[in-house]
């Protein structure tokens, strides 16, 4: 009975230390990204190992690294569309058309996949780091307005995984659950049901936030409510009808969130709160 105290143990320290190994991720720079300011972005390899067996995404990446980007956008394009209708769709693929579109200049394209690419792998260092980059290249200079620091923490540790990697981490907790029940009511050792209550409790409580975290992600990523300026400048008024004031003006990159709509205009919200309407053609949703 040793032994399952000892599995206990290890697992909680092995769940901290996915964390902290996670978060260090997030923030980590590859040899290769290094050169990023330099020599813009190298596809992921887990796109490249296609090029041996010659496919869209093969095709792609050889023709991103022959230089010639309009028809890498091409095929990444095709490959995108054809892994949305297959429902096959990777981050990587988001990611390589984007750095396939900033190589390209066109900025408002490349954040879009990059963000797209974002919310199916938010805990990808690669991403947010070009994403970063290329957000340094937007006109438009926001104030965020500030958020609570249980937001952000809640934030900041959701996505340091997937929901997919949350939601497995839900299911393996569940069973160390369900094994510590099954120890504390057929084991007579008292030490060992002491050790299945309490480690119980305790997977049972993670288990709870792994649910809460994949949910979160999953509802996020399907609800559509944020969007990026494609246009070269795009007027946003007081109201829905080009009469109206005009209350500001976002550039290219920008990213906002999708309030409302009406017709063919958006209500959008910036990062400093403000609000105002621009029409539907000048946003693209991520």
């Amino acid at each position: 009975m040793k032994l399952i105290k000892y599995i206990s143990v290890l697992f909680i320290a092995t769940f901290f230390t996915l964390q902290v190994s996670g978060q260090d991720a997030t923030g980590s720079i590859s040899q290769e990204d290094l050169s990023v300011a330099e020599n813009q972005f190298l596809p992921q390899d887990d796109v490249i190992q296609y090029e041996e067996e010659p496919g869209l995404a093969g095709m792609a990446s050889s023709a991103y690294r022959n230089q010639d980007f309009k028809r890498s956008i091409e095929l990444y394009e095709e490959a995108v569309s054809l892994g949305l209708k297959e429902n096959k769709i990777s981050s990587q693929l988001y990611y390589n058309l984007g750095n396939a579109y900033f190589r390209d200049n066109q900025l408002g394209k490349a954040i879009l996949n990059y963000e797209r690419a974002l919310l199916l792998d938010p805990g990808d260092g690669d991403i947010r780091h070009n994403l970063r980059f290329a957000n340094n290249r937007i006109v438009d200079r926001i104030a965020t307005s500030g958020n609570l620091f249980l937001i952000n923490w809640f934030n900041s540790v959701r996505n340091l995984f997937s929901s997919n990697v949350w939601a497995t981490i839900a299911i393996v907790l569940f069973i160390l659950f369900l094994l510590s029940i099954a120890v504390y009511l057929f084991v007579r050792i008292l030490w060992a049901r002491k050790t299945a209550f309490y480690s119980g409790i305790v997977l049972f409580i993670f288990m709870i936030i792994a649910n809460t975290f994949s949910f979160s992600q999953k509802k996020e990523r399907l609800r559509g409510d944020s969007g990026i300026v494609m246009v070269g400048a795009a007027a946003v008024n007081a109201s829905p009808d080009l009469n109206s004031n005009q209350l500001f003006e976002l550039h290219e990159g920008t990213k906002v969130k999708i309030r409302n709509s009406d017709g063919n205009w958006y209500e959008v919200e910036i990062a400093n709160g403000s609000v105002g309407w621009t029409f539907e053609e000048n946003i693209e949703i991520i």
